[in-house]
This record gives structure tokens, C-alpha cells and sequence, in this order.
């Protein structure tokens, strides 16, 4: 799996977000994040934006480096798997090496500067408490590498993501890197979230690079109530617990 360090302008644009998604006192969750200078780019526009990654654990301010030569050291592989990708965003695979390695230097400063920001964990298991953000982002890691993970893992991985939102969780993309297909369990899954009182919906955004990647799900949360953790889980302290609000009042749903 490849660590990526994609933009504000990617995340916008791959998660359909709007204005008033990012403007409203909303809180947001990026997970995984990797190197994405999503967070970053948030902080500087005032919104309250966490990131989660499990490199995070190992890998902190040389996470960045490492995704700049990471890239660099596949440049021949990347060109090859994104021969047909669609050109919108990255001209070609220089201009995409080019591009993360700027973003990967703005995580390399914003984790060195707000580290709070930056919480080390992974799916299917958060340190947050239930509903501690708006709106959840997750990209390129649940269908993308959906016949790697299981279906097992990617609907743990979904409930855990709902129960951490208030309002709303969205996925992108719903195609398997591998196949560029989209995920074949896909209805399954959604069938199963209804069933825990979770609503989804796929919506087309206006961001395609890998061929059919231009879908993403969402999650309605709203009305899910998460079942009692276990005493391992229940005692996770949420390490950014300081800026969770608590009114019902308050978020995504308020006008």
C-alpha cells in the first residue's frame, strides 16, 4: 500500500465538499491520512480538522520524507499502473511525484508544529469517543484495497467510522485499485449498515484520476447508536477529547 500525500483541493474535490461542509464550526476526522496536507491546509483556514494514520506510531515528521522517496523510488511503477488514468489532476506520474512531495512538506511542518493533530491509530479501532466528529473522511483505503482486506474488515471498518461520526462519514473511492472495478460487496455491505440503522448513499463527485473512481459513499449517521465497547475499548482515552462538544445542538445538522 502506497502512502499518499494528497491536497485540500483533492479532498474538496474527491469528497464533494462544500462551503458549508467546511465552514460551520464543523468538526472533521481524515482517516487514514497518511501524509495528505488535508489537515494542514484546514489549520490554516481555521477549520477543526484530526488526522489518523497508524505510521503516525512509527513514522511522525519523516513521514513525509519517507513519501517523497518512496514515490520517487516507484516513479517507473506509478507511470506504468497510471498510464490510462484520467489526466485532471496529475499530468503524468513526475507531475503527481511533484505535487506529493510538495503536500508531504506542508504534513512535515503541521505535524512538527500541532502534533496533536496528528493521532496515531487505526481501523477498525478509533480512540475517540462515540460522535466526536461532524463529518468523517476516509480515502483510498477501504475499496481500494477491498479484495485485500475482507469484507470482515471493511465492515468493522465502516462501523467504527459511523460511530466516531455525528452526521455524516464519506468514502472514496468505491473502485478496487487492483481491478479498477467497483467493489462487487459493495450492495452487501450497504444492506448490512441498514440493518444497523446506518442510511448510504453513492453520489458522483467531480474528481476522477483512476478510470470509474469518480463515486463516493455516504454514510448517514445521525440515527446510528453504536453497541457498548468492550471494557478494553471502553477505557481508550481520545487523545483530542479536550475539543469535543458534547450539545446535540451543535453540527453538521444544525442550520
Amino acid at each position: 500500500m502506497l502512502v499518499s500525500a494528497r491536497s485540500f483541493a483533492e479532498y474538496r474535490a474527491m469528497f464533494g465538499l462544500t462551503d458549508r461542509d467546511l465552514n460551520c464550526g464543523r468538526r472533521i476526522l481524515d482517516c487514514p491520512a497518511g501524509a495528505a496536507s488535508f489537515v494542514t491546509e484546514a489549520g490554516l483556514r481555521g477549520i477543526d480538522a484530526v488526522a489518523v494514520d497508524r505510521e503516525y506510531a512509527v513514522h511522525r515528521e519523516e513521514l513525509g520524507r519517507l513519501v517523497e522517496r518512496e514515490t520517487r523510488f516507484k516513479r517507473e511503477r506509478l507511470a506504468r499502473e497510471t498510464a490510462d488514468f484520467a489526466r485532471s489532476w496529475y499530468t503524468d506520474a513526475d507531475d503527481l511525484i511533484r505535487q506529493w512531495s510538495a503536500n508531504a512538506q506542508l504534513f512535515r511542518a503541521d505535524i512538527a508544529a500541532r502534533p496533536d493533530r496528528y493521532v496515531a491509530a487505526a481501523l477498525p479501532e478509533l480512540p475517540f469517543t462515540d460522535g466526536s466528529f461532524d463529518l468523517v473522511l476516509s480515502s483510498h483505503l477501504v475499496f481500494s484495497y477491498g479484495n485485500r482486506l475482507g469484507e470482515e474488515f471493511q465492515r468493522a471498518a465502516l462501523l467504527e467510522l459511523a460511530r466516531v461520526a455525528r452526521w455524516e462519514v464519506r468514502i472514496f473511492p468505491v473502485v478496487v485499485y487492483d481491478t479498477g472495478e467497483r467493489y462487487r460487496g459493495l450492495g452487501r455491505l450497504r444492506e448490512e449498515l441498514a440493518d444497523d440503522g446506518i442510511g448510504s448513499r453513492v453520489e458522483q463527485v467531480a474528481y476522477e484520476f483512476q478510470p470509474g473512481g469518480d463515486e463516493m459513499l455516504v454514510l448517514t449517521c445521525a440515527g446510528y447508536r453504536a453497541p457498548a465497547r468492550s471494557p478494553s475499548r471502553a477505557g481508550a482515552v481520545d487523545p483530542v477529547r479536550w475539543r469535543h462538544r458534547e450539545s446535540t445542538g451543535e453540527g453538521f445538522g444544525a442550520a
